[in-house]
């Protein structure tokens, strides 16, 4: 099957080297490497949104060969939360919208690890992301705003909001005093049964 791809090239670049490819709209079912890693040396965004790709065609060991890239746009697949990246610094925004994310927690723990220097996260229209749009309520929205910000401290904005100061301090907030309950909890817990005599039943004795 034959790939169509649009792009920009390089304005000082004499031979076929881009900058930004797009593969959108094409039904893809699979990521077209053999063209792709032909533009490792320049290649900044790759635009592979409104296609049919999902999890198990995810190879990241080979999309970790586009040291420059700084964008990818995926929205519109099938991506789950349990997709893997590759480890990339050098990508600052990631456009995930319209996917199938749906546990927040494990999604936003693959961003933290494996694009550290992210700056942009777009993932609005999956059920992970709760909005008006979606049929989520204000507080939905606004817990979701404050853990994802917790946990990627470098993000200037989320979907299509500025990510304010207040609401960094916020997240820092309530995630702290959340992880306190739990530590004093799980002390008290500890300390329970360290001081709880264990009985042993007749039946359990080995003779």
């Amino acid at each position: 099957m034959d790939h169509h791809a649009s792009g920009q090239q390089s304005p000082h670049s004499h031979a076929s080297h881009f900058q930004w490819l797009s593969f959108a709209y094409q039904g893809l079912t699979e990521i077209p490497y053999e063209t792709i890693l032909t533009q490792t040396d320049s290649l900044q965004v790759l635009d592979l949104s409104y296609n049919l790709l999902d999890d198990p065609y995810w190879n990241p060991a080979l999309l970790g060969r586009l040291e420059k890239l700084s964008t990818l746009i995926l929205d519109c697949n099938n991506y789950t939360s349990h997709v893997k990246f590759p480890y990339m610094p050098s990508i600052t925004t990631v456009c995930i919208n319209k996917n199938k994310i749906n546990n927040l927690p494990v999604f936003v723990e693959e961003i933290w690890r494996k694009f550290p220097n992210i700056k942009i996260l777009s993932m609005m229209n999956n059920e992970a992301a709760p909005s008006y749009f979606n049929g989520g309520s204000l507080t939905q929205y606004i817990d979701y705003r404050l853990y994802v910000i917790s946990q990627l401290p470098g993000l200037e904005i989320l979907d299509d909001t500025e990510v304010l100061e207040k609401e960094r301090a916020q997240a820092r907030k309530t995630y702290r005093l959340q992880q306190s309950g739990h530590s004093s909890r799980k002390r008290k817990e500890d300390s329970s049964k360290k001081h709880t005599p264990i009985q042993k039943k007749p039946s359990s004795i080995i003779k």
